[in-house]
């Protein structure tokens, strides 16, 4: 990308568009939280929730309109995965800097629109990968990394739930961008690229397991390295008995039994910077490899370090948390998974020789 002419002095003026689940329990409070940037304007058709929460907040009930607000630096999309590539291309030639929740858009062509767009523009773009900042994740990266269990034979990640009924909700609708693969996949394929790069293939196995689904509530994918194997596992069946990280290496194993617990303290209303703000109290076990379980500590979880990183990244020589290219390579994974499941047959990756440079 071209270099990007930096903003106006801070604090960054944030329009936030969505404010849903994820726009509410994530985006919102992390952007409020974060030092040089103020959340400004939220586009949403229910203002009451908004200002019950913000009341200090412009609220637009128009996504078109808000994010070519004259006042705003930085768009933030957080409405359905169908809109992220139309509302992040208007946004784009609105002049504005661009921040994309997962998944980026609905296929890699979408995305490389964007891409060419926010490069035509100069302006920045960034996709909101925040399980990079997850306690689980941390814990099993700092000890791959030392060396814990040698190297890696099998990496298996879960972000498994129980939700046996079908709700009636947009990511439960079968419309393009719904589905647990689209929801989850992007976290767990996210994950394993910065763990171990691109995979020279992918195997894919995505289906409808409960009953009245009406899109994918089950996905089990494995991504294919020449000397090792990472499989990704969602579902909504699974009640318990699920490991969120299972690692096998020559030396040893590591197994981080539950999951990071940012998501629900931004529920419960435990905001950045509290005291408990992103601790984590399950350890990681530690298996030698003459079988002896060790304990390790799991260090605390920060999402909130995405949003200072884009401060920072729009500060002079401030790098892009999660990279147009980096978000480009987690579509191609996913779509590779969609076509194996699919085809029955295995897929690689459909990126250019340029692009699997740039990761």
């Amino acid at each position: 990308m071209s270099q990007v002419p930096l903003p106006k002095v801070s604090p960054l003026k944030v329009a936030l568009i969505g404010y849903g689940f994820v726009g509410k329990t994530f985006h919102a409070p992390l952007i409020a939280a974060t030092q040089g940037l103020e959340l400004t304007v939220i586009a949403s058709s229910d203002s009451q929730k908004v200002h019950h929460d913000y009341p200090d907040v412009e609220v637009i009930a128009s996504p078109e309109q808000a994010v070519t607000h004259p006042d705003i630096d930085i768009v933030v999309i957080a409405s359905p995965n169908s809109t992220h590539a139309p509302l992040a291309k208007r946004a784009l030639l609105a002049n504005k800097h661009v921040i994309v929740d997962k998944p980026f858009t609905l296929d890699l062509a979408e995305a490389r629109e964007l891409i060419q767009v926010a490069d035509h523009q100069q302006r920045f773009l960034s996709v909101f990968h925040n399980r990079r900042w997850d306690s689980d994740y941390l814990v099993i990266k700092h000890a791959i990394e030392a060396g814990k269990i040698g190297e890696v034979a099998q990496f298996e990640s879960h972000i498994d739930r129980f939700r046996p009924e079908v709700r009636d909700r947009w990511r439960e609708h079968a419309q393009p961008g719904s589905g647990l693969w689209f929801d989850i996949g992007p976290h767990l394929v996210d994950q394993a690229l910065q763990l171990f790069g691109l995979p020279d293939t992918v195997d894919g196995n995505i289906s409808l397991l409960r009953q009245g689904a009406k899109i994918d509530d089950w996905a089990h994918v494995v991504l294919n390295y020449p000397k090792h194997r990472v499989i990704l596992h969602c579902s909504m069946l699974a009640a318990g008995g699920s490991l969120r990280f299972v690692v096998h290496g020559h030396a040893g194993s590591l197994v981080k039994r539950e999951a990071d617990q940012q998501e629900a303290q931004l529920v419960s209303g435990l905001r950045p910077g509290s005291s408990e703000w992103g601790k984590d109290g399950d350890e990681l076990i530690h298996y030698s490899a003459q079988g002896e379980a060790t304990y390790l500590p799991t260090p605390a979880g920060d999402q909130s370090r995405y949003y200072q990183g884009i401060v920072d990244a729009l500060s002079p020589g401030g790098k892009n948390p999660v990279t147009p290219v980096e978000a480009l390579a987690v579509m191609a994974v996913i779509e590779a998974a969609v076509k194996a499941s699919q085809s029955g047959a295995r897929q690689s990756l459909a990126l250019t020789a340029e692009e699997v440079a740039q990761f």
